[in-house]
């Protein structure tokens, strides 16, 4: 770990030698200064970790120079010294943002103490935001279920721009996620702690899209009764994600081309500009370039929000990925808060990787939902699945047998990957024990050890895992 290092400033130079002796016998790398200025500057080329100041001091006393330090670097924790009973300099320090204040004449062990609970705030706020950038990060993206190629390149876009404030345009069919993109972009940006505001713009007519997204004044319309803050204003300092942005009118299209030139808008019966700070995020299922050219959609709008694209590719483009979502959409529709999720048959899975998913991802969730119900928790069949034979895509038999037809080593390296998935999970849950796993599993012990020597999974999980 780095030796943290603290600025002590004191205009009694005996002072600032008893306290340097002091923290440099407990480990801690030492800079002096002797006035505001001097406190200003060694803060500005050295950085250091705490700042311990006189209140009273020449050229800039210490109340300025923590106004400025808190300024130019607010993570620099700060502690006052003040002269016993100098109450209001302690007060006007802490509203500065002080982390404390030390009278003097002070005790070394009080010295000690407090900035060992400074450095020890410091260390858990720390850890308090990685933890809370990784589980922001997990919950985010584990909610894009899938490992294909296709899916890969949607996570490294992700990744390059979500930091960035750039305009995103998603686009892919219905029901490929476009909105879980969305979430991932915002709560992987450092836009994170603002509001993350949705609005459909199909689900409105247009002059209710129009209030909706700009706002409103008192009477500005029939119905206005009261002054409203539209979804923009809403989103200040966050991301407003605009779905189904190819259904706005050309008339709102405008006013969107206005806030995205000039992050500036007016409520509608008002001509006063009201600036936000917002990211725009937008989705379509619409090819926006053939509006374009049809004249149904603006071309100077159309460049502003394709800026960056992320394509989210239709389900039947990434099957691969259907035996992950399937076990996703299984625990999440459990049949009860305590059952296990239900387990499914491999003739179901392959119906289900057969099968052309014209309504995508959303779809293949409502069907795993609807079998968890049918089946009541327990093994999933196609019995349980809404479409027939006659419904599944190409390679498909027709007499309902166990053979299939075409090229089945996909659909077996699919069912294999997803039944050791499901062992390597039961194993985990279950600390290894194998006995234990195969009742999770519902089959018998041996033909675990079986599976778990085909699949190399003998010194699964490692230990301390």
């Amino acid at each position: 770990m780095a030796q943290k290092v603290i600025l002590v400033a004191d205009d009694d130079a005996s002072i600032r030698s008893l306290l340097k002796q002091l923290l440099a016998d407990e480990g801690f790398a030492v800079v002096e200064a002797s006035t505001g200025v001097e406190v200003v500057e060694k803060v500005k080329e050295s950085s250091p970790d705490l700042v311990i100041m006189d209140v009273r001091m020449p050229e800039l006393d210490g109340i300025e120079a923590l106004s400025r330090v808190k300024a130019t670097n607010p993570k620099t924790a700060v502690l006052i010294m003040t002269a016993f009973g100098s109450s209001n300099a302690a007060i006007r320090a802490m509203e500065l943002g002080a982390f404390d204040y030390i009278t003097k004449p002070f005790e070394l062990d009080k010295i000690s103490h407090t900035v060992k609970r400074v450095f020890d705030y410091q260390d858990l706020t720390a850890e308090v935001e990685v933890l809370r950038d990784e589980i922001s990060t997990l919950v985010q993206t584990e909610r894009i279920v899938g490992n294909s190629p296709a899916m890969q390149e949607v996570y490294k876009t992700i990744g390059k721009v979500a930091k960035a404030d750039a305009t995103v345009l998603i686009t892919g069919e219905s029901g490929t996620g476009k909105e879980l993109v969305a979430e991932a972009l915002h709560f992987n940006s450092n836009r994170r702690s603002g509001p993350l505001v949705k609005v459909s713009c199909a689900a409105l007519p247009e002059t209710l899209l129009e209030a909706e997204l700009f706002g409103h004044e008192k009477g500005s319309f029939t119905g206005a009764m009261t002054q409203r803050r539209g979804r923009f204003e809403m989103a200040d300092k966050g991301t407003i994600f605009l779905d189904e942005i190819g259904e706005m009118t050309v008339a709102t299209q405008t006013k969107l081309l206005r806030v995205l030139q000039e992050r500036k808008l007016e409520r509608i019966g008002s001509n006063l500009p009201i600036k936000v700070d917002i990211r725009i995020v937008c989705a379509t299922n619409k090819d926006l370039q053939k509006s374009v050219e049809q004249q149904k959609f603006r071309d100077d709008l159309y460049y502003r929000l394709n800026v960056i694209n992320i394509h989210m590719p239709p389900l039947r483009d990434r099957k691969e990925d259907i035996p992950s979502l399937v076990e996703h959409f299984l625990a999440k529709h459990r049949y009860s808060a305590t059952a296990q999720p239900a387990a499914i048959s491999e003739e179901a899975i392959r119906r289900l990787i057969e099968y052309n998913w014209p309504g995508n991802v959303r779809e293949l969730e409502n069907v795993v939902e609807r079998a968890v119900v049918l089946s009541r928790g327990q093994i999933i069949t196609s019995r349980e699945l809404p479409f027939g034979e006659h419904e599944a895509g190409e390679g498909e038999e027709g007499d309902g047998g166990d053979e299939v037809k075409g090229d089945s080593s996909f659909f077996k390296k699919s069912v294999a990957q997803f039944e050791k998935d499901l062992i390597m999970k039961a194993l985990r849950d279950a600390n290894g024990n194998r006995s234990k796993a195969a009742e999770m599993l519902g089959i018998y012990r041996r033909l675990l050890y079986a599976k778990i020597k085909e699949y190399g999974l003998e010194g699964y999980p490692p230990k301390g895992r």
